[in-house]
């Protein structure tokens, strides 16, 4: 008798099994690769004997289409944001202190891109028509409020958010921009911030975020940004920027003619942590130390600044490289002391820090003009907004400018629905003499305020001479919410009097 004949079926199926294991295995190997992750963080010595701290994080994910609705770093709250809303570009600011543009710098890429007004500030643009625009807004609204726990609801009501074109950002008018500037900050709003990193706080630059430390601070804000398109996905942007006073000074403090000794500082000074290596799903994690090129010319080193240990100053650790970088002017670089977290673990954590050993004085580079706004007139009725532009001279730091040159500079400034500008009134003085305004503005959009429903937006393209040291600028306006409180007063009054004829 001839022995049974062996089952086929099983035996066909195993190799499907197999296939279709060894292509998932193989899909969900390949699309962390798309998905990336890096951080970095920039540590600066200020002039004014402080640290600045720049954490930046970014997150990137490929179109939807390639990877459907799963994320493998990409944060999923923030990839159903971008699809349900249609954003194009976002930025969310939670902000605490004033930067300071003469001691820590007013026309570098650090100053330009991070120093935010305090409070909240958001802006959106979305990919949406006009008419859908407004109730996206509101939504949106609500929807980041609820995320990282703040108050930014208060900005869906119509007098809080307004649409500029150009002044702010150039659009096609799908761009909403609203602030709180009373928001408080606090680690309420940190805490779901770094929710959106793969390794949160737990490993990695973001564990140097001691919470103490970082809000004892000058200086605090926290962003988020981020840029969708069809082509390149969604890109996410985390920063946080901190001014801190160094806690721990060694050594006797040097007085001399050349200044003060800055104090020295370290990872474990600024942060109470030292570094244990990066975050294991991160692509790139460094950190760099920036030494400007001002320190060098201030005491005649040159070249002598190459090196992570001179005369002057020594750092805690050897580099991994030097970058040596220039500004858009030209005229002042920087260099950069790089490191790869990647070397270090727990058992060597990195505690990169500065010691210094002669008194240094230097500045940053400062803005063109120091802009500042102030109100004038006497009374409670009616008065003047004045924009008043100091020139700090950089024009004549910048080789070949020629004496007829001109600087440009954009007025964004949204105005209270309650008070009511007169535009026309709009007056510009230069160097103490009156100038038409064709003389100065190159261009001019302005939306009046509406009562109880729109706030008032007023951008302009200004066209100063590099050789001004002075100019304001100045508009009339009345204030009607004293008329407003009154009619509030007068309605309260006849409601008591009716109540009094009820009751008696």
């Amino acid at each position: 008798m001839a022995p049974p004949r062996p089952p086929t079926g099983p035996i066909l199926f195993l190799p499907l099994v197999f296939l279709f294991l060894f292509t998932t295995a193989a899909a969900s190997a390949a699309a962390p690769e798309d998905e990336k992750f890096t951080e970095e963080l920039l540590l600066r010595p200020l002039p004014d004997r402080k640290a600045l701290a720049h954490f930046h994080f970014r997150s990137s994910a490929p179109p939807a289409a390639s990877v459907g609705r799963h994320h493998h770093l990409f944060p999923k709250a923030i990839s159903q944001l971008v699809k349900k809303y249609h954003i194009s570009e976002l930025e969310l600011s939670f902000t605490q202190g004033r930067w300071n543009y003469e001691q820590w710098g007013g026309f570098d890429p650090m100053s330009t891109n991070n120093a935010k007004p305090p409070g909240v500030e958001l802006w959106a643009v979305f990919d949406l028509p006009l008419s859908e625009i407004d109730a996206t807004w509101k939504n949106l609204t609500h929807t980041l409020s609820g995320l990282f726990c703040a108050s930014i609801n208060f900005l869906e009501s119509s007098t809080a958010f307004s649409a500029p074109r150009w002044g702010f950002k150039l659009n096609e008018g799908n761009l909403r921009y609203g602030a709180l500037p009373r928001e408080a900050v606090c680690t309420e709003n940190l805490t779901p911030w770094l929710k959106l990193l793969p390794c949160r706080d737990k490993a990695g630059i973001a564990s140097l975020l001691y919470r103490p430390s970082i809000y004892k601070g000058y200086y605090h804000s926290q962003k988020l940004k981020l840029r969708s398109s069809q082509s390149l996905g969604i890109i996410l942007d985390q920063t946080l920027t901190v001014v801190l006073q160094p806690n721990n000074v060694h050594g006797e403090q040097l007085h001399s003619n050349h200044g003060q000794l800055q104090p020295n500082w370290s990872m474990r000074h600024l942060f109470n942590r030292k570094l244990s290596g990066k975050c294991l799903v991160s692509k790139s994690s460094r950190v760099f130390i920036e030494v400007d090129k001002g320190i060098a010319d201030e005491v005649n080193i040159s070249g002598s600044v190459h090196s992570w240990s001179n005369e002057f100053f020594v750092l805690s650790n050897s580099p991994d490289k030097l970058i040596k970088g220039q500004n858009h002017l030209e005229m002042q670089s920087s260099f950069l002391y790089v490191y790869d977290a990647s070397n270090y673990s727990e058992e060597q954590p990195l505690d990169l820090g500065i010691t210094w050993k002669l008194p240094l004085i230097w500045t940053c580079t400062p803005s063109p003009f120091h802009a500042s706004r102030f109100l004038m007139g006497s009374g409670n009725e009616r008065g003047s907004i004045a924009l008043s532009f100091m020139s700090t001279n950089l024009h004549k730091k910048i080789s070949g400018s020629a004496n007829d040159c001109s600087i440009k500079a954009v007025i964004f400034q949204v105005v209270p629905w309650y008070v009511k500008v007169y535009y026309h009134s709009l007056e510009i003085f230069i160097d103490g003499s009156r100038k038409t305004v064709s003389e100065v503005v190159d261009k001019i959009h302005v939306i009046p305020s509406e009562d109880k429903l729109l706030p008032g937006t007023l951008e302009m393209l200004l066209r100063f001479p590099c050789s001004m040291q002075s100019g304001t600028l100045t508009l009339d306006f009345d204030k009607l919410w004293l008329a407003f409180l009154s009619s509030v007063l007068l309605e309260v009054t006849l409601k008591l009097i009716q109540y009094l004829d009820h009751l008696y």
